[in-house]
C-alpha cells in the first residue's frame, strides 16, 4: 500500500479562505491572513533552497522566542522535504553544541535576543548559514527578495518533518524523529477532544520548540483553518487580559500546571472573563487537584491529558464532561492510538494494577536520530515503552501515577538526573553525586543534589549553583543541595535512589537557588 501523501495546510487555506487571519504575532502586532502566511512561507522556501542550498533531508534549526516566523520555517521545510529543528531557548552553549553537532543543520535561524548564543553554537558546529529574524534582519530581506516556490517536493506521511530533542537518561539528549504523519494524526487525535474547528482562536503561550507549544494545539488549529495568537513569552497577567478581551475571541488555551498556577495567583484572576473559553487543556506534568478546583470554581473545567514528544504528543485525553468527576485522571486513549499497561514480565496488568504504559500507533515515533541503541531499548514489537507507571480504573480512565525511570518534571520540563549528575561530576571536589526530584508547590518538582565531597576538599552550595548555571538550562539546575558522607548503594554498587527519595522527599535544605 503506498504511503499517504503529505499536503500543506497553509497552502490549502491560502486558497480556500485566503482573507481569514491565520496567525497573529502578539509581540510585533503582525497579523497574517492565510494568503499572506502562504506567500511568506513560499518565498522563504525558495530562499532556503536556491540561496542557501537546503535540499530534501537537510535540517534547518530555529533558536528563537515564540514568533510566527517559527511556524513559517516549519511549513517551508515541509515544502522542501527538509527537516525542521526547533532548539530549546533555555539551553546553554554546551548543551546546544551537542544537539546541533548531532543533527548537523545547514542553516541557523535565530532572533536578536539569542543572536550571541546562536552564532556561537553555529560557529562551533560549522553551520553553513544563518538568518536573523525581526525588522531589518536577513530573514525578512530574504523573503522580500525571493520569488514564490515553483514546486513542492513530494513527501509522504512517512517522511521526517521534525527532529525534537528530549533529555536523555544516559546524560545526552535524544532527537525524537517526528514524521509528517505523526503530526497529522495528532491533529486528528486532538481535534475532537479539544473541540478544534475553523472558528477556533487559540492563545499559544508554551514555547514552540516544545511539542506542547507546537502541537497543543497550534498545529491542530492551523490544520483546521482556525487562528493562532502567538505570545513571545508567557506573562500571566497579559494572558488573562487577552482571554478576557472579547475582541480577540479566544476559545482554546493550553498550558502546563505551573502556567495555570501563575494565572490563578494573579490579582486579576478573580475578575477575568472566561466565558468564551471552550477548552483549557493541561498536560506536561501531574495537575494538583486543588488547582483544578480553583479553576473549576471560575467555570473552567481544565481538560487533562497525557503525551510525549515521541507520541506527537497526544496519547490520553480527558473529555470536558469528565474533567471534574475524574480529577486526577489523564482520561482515555485518543482515537488513532493503542495503549497497554504492562507488568515487568511483559504481560498485561489487570484493572487497578500498576504497570508501565506502552503506546502504539501512527502517532508514535519511528525512532531516535543517530541512536540505534535507544531505538532497540525503547520498543517491543512496535510498542513504545513510555517509562511511566500507570493504572486504569473500572471505567477505562487512565491515571499516570509515577515514573519508572528517574526522570522528574519541573515546570512542565522533563529533567533526567543522569544529565545533571554528569555536569556535577565535572567539579573536582565531588566524590559522588545524585539528583532526585522533590515536591515543590510552584514547579511541581525541583531537583535536589545529594553530594559527597572528596576527603581534603571543600565545596559550597554557591559553587555548585554557579557551575550548574554555567552548564545547564535553569530548569535543570538543582534548587536544593544536601551534603552527605556517602551515598547509599545497592548490592551491585549502584546508587540506591529509593533510599534517597525516602530520606529527602520532605526537604529541609535551605540552600535554594533564587526563583
Amino acid at each position: 500500500m503506498p504511503s499517504v501523501r503529505y499536503y500543506d495546510w497553509i497552502a490549502h487555506f491560502g486558497r480556500r479562505t485566503p482573507d481569514k487571519i491565520a496567525a497573529v504575532d502578539l509581540a510585533s502586532e503582525r497579523r497574517l491572513s492565510y494568503a499572506q502566511f502562504d506567500a511568506r512561507i513560499s518565498r522563504l522556501a525558495t530562499h532556503l533552497r536556491d540561496a542557501l542550498g537546503v535540499k530534501r533531508g537537510d535540517r534547518v534549526a530555529v533558536l528563537a522566542l515564540n514568533t510566527t516566523d517559527t511556524l513559517e520555517v516549519q511549513f517551508a521545510c515541509g515544502r522542501l522535504g527538509a527537516v525542521f529543528l526547533p532548539l530549546n531557548t533555555r539551553l546553554t552553549v554546551p548543551e546546544l553544541q551537542f544537539i546541533v553537532g548531532d543533527s548537523s543543520p545547514k542553516v541557523m535561524i535565530h532572533d536578536t535576543d539569542l543572536a550571541e548564543i546562536a552564532l556561537t553554537v553555529a560557529k562551533l558546529c560549522n553551520v553553513a548559514s544563518a538568518l536573523l529574524l525581526g525588522p531589518g534582519g536577513s530573514y525578512e530581506a530574504a523573503i522580500a527578495a525571493s520569488k514564490p516556490l515553483d514546486r513542492f517536493e513530494a513527501v509522504t506521511h512517512d517522511d521526517i518533518s521534525t527532529i525534537m530533542y528530549t533529555s536523555g537518561t544516559t546524560g545526552l539528549p535524544k532527537g525524537a524523529i517526528i514524521t509528517h504523519g505523526m503530526t497529522f494524526w495528532n491533529c486528528v487525535n486532538l481535534g475532537g477532544p479539544a473541540y478544534v474547528s475553523p472558528s477556533t482562536v487559540l492563545l499559544t503561550v508554551l514555547p514552540l520548540f516544545h511539542t506542547g507549544g507546537l502541537n497543543c494545539y497550534t498545529n491542530p488549529v492551523l490544520h483546521a483553518g482556525g487562528t493562532v495568537l502567538i505570545m513571545r513569552a508567557f506573562d500571566p497577567g497579559v494572558a488573562l487580559q487577552l482571554i478576557s478581551d472579547p475582541s480577540w475571541g479566544i476559545t482554546q488555551f493550553f498550558g502546563v500546571p505551573s502556567i495555570y498556577q501563575f494565572m490563578a495567583q494573579h490579582p486579576s484572576f478573580a475578575t477575568s472573563d472566561f466565558s468564551r473559553l471552550v477548552i483549557g487543556g493541561v498536560g506536561g506534568a501531574p495537575m494538583p487537584v486543588p488547582l483544578l478546583k480553583v479553576w473549576e470554581e471560575r467555570g473552567v473545567a481544565l481538560q487533562q491529558g497525557y503525551g510525549m514528544t515521541e507520541t506527537s504528543p497526544a496519547v490520553l485525553a480527558l473529555d470536558r464532561e469528565d474533567a471534574a468527576r475524574k480529577a486526577g485522571s489523564s482520561g482515555k486513549p485518543v482515537l488513532h492510538t493503542e495503549v497497554r499497561i504492562v507488568r515487568p514480565d511483559g504481560t498485561d496488568a489487570d484493572v487497578g494494577e500498576l504497570g508501565e504504559l506502552w503506546v502504539k500507533g501512527p502517532n508514535v515515533t519511528p525512532g531516535y536520530w543517530n541512536r540505534p541503541d535507544a531505538n532497540q531499548s525503547s520498543f517491543t514489537d512496535g510498542w513504545l515503552h513510555t517509562g511511566d507507571a500507570t493504572r486504569v480504573d473500572e471505567e477505562g480512565f487512565y491515571y499516570i501515577v509515577d515514573r519508572w525511570k528517574d526522570m522528574y518534571i519541573s515546570g512542565g520540563e522533563n529533567v533526567y538526573p543522569a544529565e545533571v549528575e554528569s555536569v556535577l561530576h565535572q567539579l573536582p571536589a565531588i566524590a559522588e553525586a545524585a539528583i532526585i526530584g522533590v515536591p515543590n508547590e510552584q514547579w511541581g518538582e525541583v531537583g535536589m543534589a545529594i553530594v559527597a565531597v572528596k576527603p581534603g576538599h571543600t565545596l559550597t552550595p554557591a559553587e555548585i549553583h554557579a557551575h550548574c548555571a554555567a552548564n545547564l538550562a535553569r530548569f535543570k539546575c538543582p534548587r536544593l543541595i544536601e551534603f552527605v558522607d556517602a551515598l547509599p548503594r545497592n548490592a551491585t554498587g549502584k546508587i540506591h535512589k529509593p533510599t534517597l527519595r525516602q530520606k529527602f522527599n520532605a526537604p529541609k535544605a535551605t540552600d535554594k537557588l533564587a526563583s
